[in-house]
């Protein structure tokens, strides 16, 4: 989702908690990778793959590692981190060395704002390339799969208030809550951007949740009105939810894009960003969502269910995955 344009330095308490990760975590499950890239890992060269801390970008975050494991990279997954003023100045200290961002996004928070998105993915892709350079990281090539901010309503506000469109909800905000992120409030493109492109003040906001299991049960119970949630979340076609058209064009390109420090590219040469573009080339919006499904409405393992996914694919062998 639209993040906030600035860049918070980690507390040192955090970096030592996360240099700790670093060195002794594998995943959340406690799930080692395979016993051939634990021990092809000398101390201290293990490649840190770190999430945001919603289902989906835990999921990302194994299918590229276990992509990775298969090409005989050492590799580690750090999920679950916390919200992109974490992680990705995690990333660009060093405590973690590949996270899977969503191209507008990280465009914006790299830039500090300076560098807007379009909903252009060819160039909103080439602006995060250039402001990844400047941060010591590489923006690897952009997976067709895209994941934007959705604004949602119920079918039944929907059809009362015959809302199409966010601009529809221009003489009714005012009388509704709504309800998404706790960041929300400072995203450029939540609320912020919502009074910006569309003139928009809702009658309250509501923190939720970033990944969609919250702020969905708000809107079937109607404590809010208006949600924010991703546009691959299962749950929208799942509980017959309404995304309103953005034809004000506020949301920008949010491709799935691995952003390296630029020392681990260097370190591992060419073949590194040749696995991880392999994933992304096979990875569509159509596919992510039906893999959120399996995670989020199904209750399935993430890893479990990026192996399967990465075999389908033929990019792991058959032998490799969670055990």
């Amino acid at each position: 989702m639209g993040k906030m344009p600035g860049c918070r330095k980690i507390s040192g308490a955090v970096c030592f908690a996360l240099a700790v990760l670093c060195g002794a975590c594998t995943s959340a499950g406690n799930r080692g990778p395979p016993a051939q890239a634990q021990t092809a890992a000398r101390p201290g060269t293990a490649i840190a793959v770190g999430s945001f801390d919603f289902p989906e970008s835990v999921l990302l975050a194994y299918v590229y590692a276990d992509a990775l494991i298969a090409k005989g990279f050492p590799v580690r997954v750090l999920p679950d981190l916390g919200t992109r003023e974490l992680v990705d100045p995690a990333l660009m200290n060093g405590l973690i060395q590949i996270v899977p961002e969503y191209s507008g996004s990280a465009l914006d928070f790299l830039s500090l704002g300076r560098q807007p998105a379009t909903s252009n993915a060819a160039a909103t892709h080439r602006s995060l390339a250039r402001s990844a350079e400047r941060r010591g990281l590489v923006a690897a090539t952009s997976a067709p799969a895209q994941d934007g901010n959705a604004i949602v309503v119920t079918a039944a506000t929907a059809a009362r208030h015959h809302l199409r469109s966010i601009a529809d909800l221009g003489g009714l905000a005012q009388h509704m809550v709504f309800g998404g992120p706790p960041e929300c409030p400072q995203r450029p493109y939540c609320l912020p951007g919502l009074k910006r492109t569309y003139g928009l003040h809702f009658k309250s906001f509501t923190p939720t949740d970033a990944g969609g299991p919250l702020t969905l049960q708000a809107l079937s119970s109607g404590q809010i009105r208006v949600g924010l949630l991703f546009t691959t979340d299962p749950g929208i076609p799942a509980r017959h939810l309404v995304i309103l058209a953005d034809n004000g064009g506020l949301q920008p390109a949010e491709n799935v894009t691995p952003l390296i420090r630029r020392g681990t590219v260097a370190r591992y040469g060419p073949r590194l960003l040749a696995a991880l573009d392999a994933v992304s080339a096979r990875l569509s919006t159509a596919a992510l969502r039906h893999l959120d499904a399996q995670v989020e409405l199904h209750r399935q393992d993430p890893r479990r269910v990026a192996d399967s996914w990465l075999r389908a694919q033929e990019l792991i062998p058959e032998r490799q995955g969670v055990r």
